[in-house]
């Protein structure tokens, strides 16, 4: 079975299409921790700028700790 008869059948019972939704859960998270970064930072710029980055990377470091209480 070549790779495209492959695909079109495993999306024909609804599997292996890559879609799983989780996107849709990160941006309400990342929504949330922007504007509560925005309310913590607010001021010029650059403290703008570290709103927006802390609110791209606040996952890794949920994961990150969560692994160390773990102990992963």
């Amino acid at each position: 079975m070549d790779k495209e008869t492959k695909y079109k059948h495993m999306t024909k019972k609804g599997h292996g299409n890559g879609k799983c939704g989780c996107g849709f859960i990160w941006l309400l998270g990342f929504i949330g921790a922007l504007s509560y970064y925005l309310h913590v930072h607010s001021g010029t710029f650059w403290l703008i700028v570290l709103a927006f980055l802390k609110a791209i990377i606040w996952p890794a470091v949920l994961i990150y700790h969560l692994f160390l209480f773990l102990k992963i």
